[in-house]
């Protein structure tokens, strides 16, 4: 026992040192200003929108995005072949300016993912020097991408993504999403992203994404990640596969984004991606899962046993310790994105919550249908060749239809 805690405590410590120097490489894009230089005659930014059945969020997002500072910008929406309002709101809201423009969005092709699919026909339309993808479900300060572009040129860089503040209001938002922030800044040296082209050392988040138009072609765009569930993560490798310099940055002062709006969606939206970051190997998500489990839910458990069984001073020294560095990294976050801190001593229900979504997304993937977001469900049983199963499902029917055999029913 003695071994394991010198072991586990020297793992946690190593994690904590890794996230103190990411705390320091995470530049905030508000802290960029644009040269001089360019105020005068700024180059033209497309920001670049898939919605598919965004009713709730599309007219909000529009409003923020027309009232940007930096005004020589086009603000592209593809309609996704939504089922709602989605068209008629950006109808309504190009008449109110016109730097927006409907697409009208084809058809899923065959080999591809609906965001992906999305993007890339976004792009083809886009005349910027520059793109910006973001959500429907985002909203942005008014310099958002005035501070894009001026952390793109004061970086020196080819591309960026931005990571938003998260709001997060039912308690399953609170366990699930905040490991998204957790998980990134623990896990990957954000140094490394930018000095190193590996793309090993590789992260983003599909919120946000700003490239130079001509790299985003170069390196192949959305058509080479057209069938990659994490096409986000994917267009990070890509982009620095190509030779091209590539960063992460934080966006929590500028970009608001609610990922979920109850349990079922949080539930959904994390299956589909944790055993997708493992490409779809089990066994390597397992490891994955037991591993953060022993660091980060395993001391919490076994502080109340060494008090109730009066372990040595120096394993439960070297046990509180280990939950002090936990705490301590999670209470940085909170403050830093400004989380709930109560939620700070919820940790290892929060890894719990990642433990229990991971088996599903498993079984989901590997058992039954497939996995299933906005409507579509994708066969992912084979990676290399993942397909659209249904699409268009009634959301009310996707609990039971994932796991039987009959026939999916759908509506067109």
């Amino acid at each position: 026992m003695i071994y394991y805690q010198y072991i586990i405590t020297g793992f946690i410590a190593f994690i904590f040192i890794n996230f103190i120097v990411n705390m320091i490489f995470f530049k905030n894009i508000k802290n960029f200003k644009l040269p001089s230089g360019l105020i005068g005659s700024p180059p033209l930014i497309s920001v670049l929108v898939p919605a598919r059945n965004e009713e709730a969020n599309i007219r909000k997002l529009l409003v923020s995005l027309i009232k940007q500072d930096y005004k020589n910008i086009e603000i592209l929406v593809l309609d996704d072949n939504s089922s709602d309002e989605t068209a008629a709101i950006v109808r309504q809201m190009t008449l109110k300016d016109s730097r927006i423009r409907l697409i009208n969005g084809k058809k899923l092709k065959e080999g591809w993912l609906g965001k992906s699919w999305a993007c890339h026909q976004l792009a083809l339309q886009a005349k910027g020097e520059y793109l910006i993808f973001t959500d429907a479900d985002t909203l942005h300060f008014p310099d958002t991408v005035t501070r894009s572009l001026a952390a793109m040129l004061g970086s020196g860089i080819d591309g960026l993504s931005a990571y938003p503040r998260q709001i997060m209001v039912s308690f399953a938002e609170r366990m699930l999403v905040s490991f998204i922030d957790f998980g990134v800044f623990t896990m990957v040296p954000l140094a490394l992203i930018r000095k190193t082209k590996t793309k090993f050392f590789s992260t983003a988040i599909g919120q946000f994404f700003m490239f130079k138009k001509e790299v985003y072609f170069k390196f192949g765009g959305h058509e080479s990640v057209k069938a990659e569930i994490l096409e986000d993560i994917h267009l990070s490798k890509r982009i620095k596969a190509a030779g091209f310099s590539y960063m992460v940055f934080d966006a929590s002062s500028n970009v608001f984004c609610r990922m979920y709006k109850n349990f079922r969606e949080a539930i959904q939206g994390f299956s589909k991606v944790i055993l997708a970051a493992f490409d779809y190997n089990g066994l390597s998500e397992a490891i994955a899962v037991s591993f953060y489990s022993v660091l980060f839910m395993v001391p919490f458990i076994l502080l109340p046993v060494a008090l109730l069984f009066e372990w040595p001073r120096i394993l439960l020294l070297l046990n509180m310790l280990q939950i002090l560095l936990v705490i301590a990294i999670k209470i940085i976050i909170a403050l830093r994105f400004k989380e709930r801190i109560l939620d700070v001593f919820l940790t290892p229900v929060s890894v719990c919550f990642i433990v229990a979504v991971a088996a599903n997304s498993y079984i989901q993937a590997k058992l039954k249908k497939g996995v299933y977001w906005k409507g579509r469900i994708y066969d992912v049983k084979t990676p290399e060749k993942i397909s659209l199963v249904a699409d268009n499902c009634y959301e009310y029917e996707i609990s039971e239809e994932l796991g039987i055999d009959k026939d999916l029913k759908t509506k067109f």
